[in-house]
Parts: structure tokens; sequence; C-alpha cells
């Protein structure tokens, strides 16, 4: 066999593997997807009326705000679900199947790509199960076309790609599985700190640059705009470039870290 081959067998076992473990102890990825879930309740049917007032120059209602706060939950979704990434990847660190992946005759970075792809997957999963719950509670997109809808898939992916590897290296960079969760707490912080739940012009002066110079706002204005046909402006090629150099950032940071020699 090839090497390309034999790379992408041994992603498609490691990628089984962590399919597996995802299966078998489904309970953290279903308390990191609650989150989103229970904030896109929450912000609807408790501060729906009050957070409406923010946007459309006041005169919004509960329904427009929620075609305005689903996109923002959705990649807040993809957050929450790749910290549970970081927790695996510190597991499998800590736990010694690594040391025994490094004897074996088997592509070194199959082990990562499994861990990636599968953490994708899951995160596409949840995105879609919380799309779900935002169409039960009201959420329509009539003005996207099939290619603006393959455009905000596309996105979601590519967003849930830069996370992961970013996830991916918090993990190997941390101790232990509760280290990794601290460490990537911020993935799940920061689109609170974005126009998820409030346009950015109705922030504080102070507070603006910490929402408009991060991944999420970009990210979540584009998504906003393939959905419900608003403005994108500069905010496409901004979520782009976030992505991409994340994912660079996040590769390189990992394989890096993968490839020391254990101490």
């Amino acid at each position: 066999m090839s090497a390309l081959s034999l790379a992408v067998r041994d992603s498609s076992t490691m990628l089984r593997r962590n399919l597996l473990h995802a299966r078998r102890y489904p309970s953290l990825t279903l308390n990191l997807l609650l989150t989103p879930i229970m904030l896109l309740l929450l912000f609807v049917y408790i501060f729906g009326e009050a957070m409406s007032s923010g946007i459309g120059d006041g005169g919004a209602d509960r329904s427009d705000y929620i075609a305005y706060v689903v996109p923002g939950l959705l990649l807040m979704t993809i957050g929450s679900t790749v910290v549970g990434t970081a927790v695996s990847v510190s597991n499998d660190m800590t736990e010694g199947i690594i040391a025994r992946f490094r004897t074996m005759a088997i592509h070194r970075g199959s082990v990562l790509v499994g861990h990636v792809v599968g953490s994708v997957l899951q995160s596409v999963m949840s995105v879609v199960l919380v799309g779900a719950v935002g169409v039960a509670i009201g959420f329509r997109s009539t003005e996207a076309t099939a290619l603006e809808w393959l455009a905000a898939f596309g996105l979601l992916v590519l967003f849930a790609t830069a996370l992961t590897w970013i996830a991916v290296g918090m993990g190997l960079v941390s101790p232990n599985a509760e280290a990794a969760s601290n460490n990537a707490t911020p993935l799940i912080l920061l689109p609170l700190l974005s126009s998820a739940f409030t346009p950015v012009e109705s922030m504080p002066g102070w507070f603006r640059p910490i929402a408009e110079y991060q991944p999420f706002t970009p990210a979540i204005e584009t998504l906003r705009g393939l959905l419900l046909g608003s403005e994108i402006g500069h905010n496409g090629w901004l979520a782009v470039a976030w992505c991409l150099g994340l994912v660079v950032l996040g590769y390189f940071w990992s394989t890096s870290k993968f490839n020391e020699d254990p101490k």
C-alpha cells in the first residue's frame, strides 16, 4: 500500500474509534449541547421581549429576535461541542494509549485526524439539532437561496474545523481532562462577548472592540446575512480569514506538540 493509502486507512480507523467513544459515553456531548439549547430558550422566552428592543431600531418583536439569535447560537454550539474534543485528546495523552500508538506501525498523524474529523461530524450533528429546536420555536429562513444555504453550511463546517484544531492543541498542552475543559472555556465564552445576542452598535463604546475583533462576530454576521438576507459587507472575508488562520495555527500547534518526544 502507498503512504497515502495507509494514512487514509489509519485515519479512518481512528475516526471510528472516536465515534465509538462518543456513542458509548454521550454524557459529555449532551451536557455541552444543552448549554446553547438552554440559552436559546432562555433568551427567546425570558429575555426575548426586552432583548428585541435592541434590534431593528427598537421595533422588533420576539419573532424577529428568534431570527436574530439563532445564527449566533449555531456557532456557539460548535464552540461548546469542541470542548469535548479537548477533553478527549487530553485523556488520550494522559491515559497511555498514545504511548502505545507510538509503538505501532500506524500513520502518526492519523490520531489527530481521527479526532478532528470526528469532532467536526459531531459539531455538524449538534448544529442540526440546535437548528431543529430553533425551527420548532419559530425560526424561519425564507430569504435564503439554495446557494446561500450551501455557503452557510460550508461556513459552519469551516468554522468547526478551525475551532477543532484549536481545541486539539488545548487538549495536547493540558495535564489532565479538567485542565483541558478549563482551557477550552473561552470557546464558549467568546460568543457571549460577540454580536450573538445583541448588535455591536448597541454596546458601550469601550466594549465594542472586544466584540468586533474576535472570530465569532464576523462569522455570526456572515451566517446571519446568508440565512436572513441581511447585509454581510466585509464580514464574509473576515470570517473566512479567521477560520483559515485558526486552522493553520491549530494544525501547526497541535502537530508540533504531538510530535514532541514524551518526557
